[in-house]
């Protein structure tokens, strides 16, 4: 029996996983494996380096699969305007779905003691229910349930009724409500508007409190593929330095007209304009260097904590949209603009999620 696995979803994911290896006796660090779903997520060349981590046993690719790529799974979504009926409908969708994940998934699980999962609402989640394994399940995002509760938000109408059935493995609702999942950690309770009895508090804060100097590189070398050019990038121009997190928000055009924004409207330090540096998220596809050229972006490909660990880096002031910035330690001033501010550019329910539970 093999001791822990990861199934990981984005850069973030892998960075928590480490910090979560990192914060065990040096004896136990190791022996965990890591899964890289590349459903929604192109990781480069992190595979390779997380190969000679110290941290990993075993990196394995999973080719995950939405449900999209099985029309036979079409059927199911339709609504047939009767909740007993959806229900049976829902039963067997669940059940088909995970069973069509099995020729992707690349290891047995069966085989591990502890299986920890990011994002159980993609089909890794519905594929262990299938399978009967139970697993722990870790918060997408810091603080993510707090503004919004996929759960619940998806299964809105009768939710009592749906988590009942989850329960007992008949329908799979995500974070927490599955019967396989055993619990699920999320970095602080006192936010989350709906409690679920599997939610354990794990504060992320105090895994980044005890890392040591070597801890620090270790994730540096793992998560940065070029450090002289991320360095370089960093020391150019003024001083006033203002970070501004991108996300995949909106369409392509609104989502330029945003940041165009943002940088207009925030982008000065004492009256004068500030150094922007621009990163983005990993799964946005609007081309910063060709629609910001006057501005220097970075790399999208690691998670922006890392930014904590490089030594003297200092921002005037970051900047984010909805990105939680509770783990940024490296700004004098973070701004977190939030849904009232996106209010301006898309129509409110398109991202007040919690609102509409």
């Amino acid at each position: 029996m093999k001791e822990r696995i990861y199934v990981c979803h984005t850069f973030y994911h892998v960075y928590v996983a480490c910090l979560k290896e990192l914060a065990l006796p040096t004896e136990k660090q190791g022996q965990a494996e890591l899964v890289l779903s590349t459903m929604s997520n192109d990781f480069g060349t992190l595979p390779e380096r997380a190969k000679k981590c110290r941290l990993f046993a075993a990196v394995y690719l999973f080719d995950e699969k939405e449900d999209t790529e099985f029309p036979e799974l079409a059927k199911y979504h339709k609504d047939r305007g009767n909740i007993v009926v959806n229900m049976l409908a829902r039963i067997k969708y669940t059940k088909l779905l995970g069973k069509l994940q099995e020729p992707y998934v690349p290891v047995d699980f069966k085989q591990y003691k502890d299986i920890y999962v990011f994002c159980d609402s993609d089909p890794i989640g519905y594929y262990l229910s299938y399978r009967k394994i139970y697993y722990h399940a870790l918060e997408d995002g810091l603080n993510c349930i707090q503004y919004y509760d996929t759960a619940r938000y998806d299964n809105r109408g009768h939710f009592g009724l749906k988590a009942w059935m989850s329960a007992r493995n008949l329908i799979f609702i995500q974070n927490g409500y599955g019967k396989y999942c055993l619990d699920m950690e999320i970095n602080d309770k006192s936010v989350v508007p709906y409690p679920c009895k599997k939610y354990i508090e794990v504060p992320r804060a105090a895994l980044v409190e005890r890392l040591t100097d070597e801890d620090k590189d270790v994730l540096l070398r793992l998560f940065l593929e070029d450090m002289d050019t991320l360095t370089e990038k960093l020391n150019r121009g003024a001083e006033e330095k203002i970070l501004v997190l991108s996300e995949p928000l909106c369409d392509l055009d609104t989502r330029k007209r945003i940041f165009s924004d943002i940088i207009e409207q925030y982008g000065m330090v004492d009256g004068r304009q500030g150094q922007i540096l621009m990163k983005p998220h990993p799964r946005d596809e609007l081309n910063y260097e060709k629609e910001f050229p006057q501005h220097i972006v970075l790399s999208g490909s690691f998670p922006m904590e890392m930014l904590n660990f490089i030594p003297g880096l200092r921002f005037k002031k970051v900047i984010s949209v909805l990105t939680v910035p509770n783990g940024i330690r490296f700004a004098e001033e973070v701004l977190f603009l939030g849904e009232d501010f996106l209010d301006r550019y898309e129509a409110p329910e398109l991202h007040r999620q919690n609102e509409q539970i």
